[in-house]
């Protein structure tokens, strides 16, 4: 047998070989595809307030701009501008109390006015006695008969006009003693007094030049407007009794935040809601009052024109079932929550969200029940019916601070 031939009997029989021990080994098993693990939790039950939250502005409960009542020029202004204008009854050591000086106009004229008007009364008392001497005088001569009866008028009418003439004299000393204590400007409030708006010398027009201002700080207003829909809503809900208005008061409660602050930590109380609604927005201005403390050692957080943002209740407390925003989807404007089911299937839920509230977590009025295991992460990589592997986890509060990791799971079911 030639070369050839045995070399390519040996390459088939080393290829059949090869091919029946192939035949003879098992197939690999393919691994199949893996459920996504995805985590879920039970809604949180709580109660919660319903409310509706807008912007406002502050304002001060007393405000009045400081015009000086008399003409003259400025020859005084005492106060620091800026200086707070402190009522009778607060701590020693104010820089200024209500009815303090704050300017005081040129009296020089008003005070020669008022000299000139006493020296009239006392020309007037003196042509007074005169008067009296010649009316006894007259009526003496005309009782022996000796006087004629219109002597004795004459008399009797120059004691009349000289007692009339004291009378004129002392209201015009009323008068310009008043113009004279109108060139001392005071504080007519506590509050805050404004910078100076005229300086020495300059000549202030009475009734027309405005020199300051003085602006109440505590307690604030802060102004804001309310929808149409919104005070219907809740005039209802005080007629049903859902909200409850003390006895003979029309307060009610709200809150405020300032501007970088969290949530809503000052409250107050509505104490007046204008009686026309602005046909052109819509809206009602509605007004809250907030008390602005000093501490003892800082200043008041509230000034008036400041920007603040108003939550007011609408109901009183009631159960919810609240879960974190982000385990909502939107379809077509309509919010929607996946369930899983007891065969680890994802259901799809359309319901009725609430109000977000202050911790990130929104109430959901209608489409859950406590029971009800809600998926709370990684809804854009499911879909209904589609089967997964929950995880069962605490409902994730935003802001709150991170587990710890070495803590046990929740076990699964």
């Amino acid at each position: 047998m030639s070369k050839r031939a045995l070399w390519g009997g040996s390459c088939l029989g080393a290829l059949l070989i090869a091919f029946t021990a192939g035949c003879r080994q098992k197939p690999a098993q393919q691994a199949g595809p893996t459920q996504p693990v995805v985590p879920v939790s039970h809604p949180v039950q709580r109660e919660v307030t319903e409310f509706v939250e807008y912007t406002g502005r502050t304002d001060a409960v007393q405000a009045v701009g400081i015009r000086a009542r008399v003409t003259g020029y400025l020859v005084r202004s005492p106060f620091k501008e800026g200086d707070i204008v402190r009522g009778p009854s607060t701590i020693f050591g104010a820089r200024l109390r209500e009815g303090d000086l704050l300017f005081e106009i040129d009296p020089r004229p008003y005070k020669a006015q008022l000299e000139q008007a006493q020296s009239q009364v006392k020309l007037g008392e003196a042509q007074l006695k005169l008067a009296e001497a010649n009316y006894a005088r007259a009526k003496d001569t005309f009782d022996k008969g000796a006087g004629s009866k219109q002597d004795l008028d004459t008399a009797k009418a120059t004691v009349d006009e000289a007692n009339a003439r004291i009378e004129a004299a002392k209201s015009s000393v009323k008068l310009y003693d008043l113009n004279l204590s109108f060139t001392q400007v005071r504080a007519p409030i506590s509050g805050q007094v404004s910078r100076y708006y005229y300086t020495l010398g300059n000549l202030i027009n009475q009734d027309s030049t405005l020199l300051t201002t003085v602006v109440s700080v505590d307690p604030m207003y802060a102004y804001f407007d309310l929808d149409e829909r919104t005070l219907l809503r809740v005039r209802t809900a005080i007629n049903q009794g859902k909200i409850q208005v003390p006895a003979q008061r029309t307060e009610l409660p709200v809150a405020m935040g300032l501007e970088g602050e969290t949530g809503f930590p000052h409250q107050g109380t509505i104490d007046f809601v204008n009686n026309v609604v602005n046909p052109s927005t819509g809206t009602i201005a509605v007004r809250g009052i907030f008390p602005n403390p000093k501490p003892e050692k800082g200043s008041r957080l509230l000034s008036p024109g400041m920007f603040v943002r108003i939550r007011v209740p609408i109901g009183q407390p009631r159960p919810a079932l609240l879960v974190v925003d982000r385990a909502l989807g939107s379809d077509q404007g309509q919010k929607y929550a996946y369930v899983v089911n007891e065969e680890r299937k994802i259901e799809y839920r359309r319901v009725k969200a609430g109000a977000l509230q202050d911790d990130g977590l929104r109430v959901i009025e209608e489409g859950l029940k406590p029971t009800d295991w809600v998926v709370v992460g990684a809804l854009q990589q499911l879909k209904p019916k589609m089967e997964i592997d929950p995880e069962q986890t605490a409902m994730p509060v935003p802001g709150a601070p991170a587990q710890d990791p070495s803590a046990p799971a929740p076990p699964k079911q």
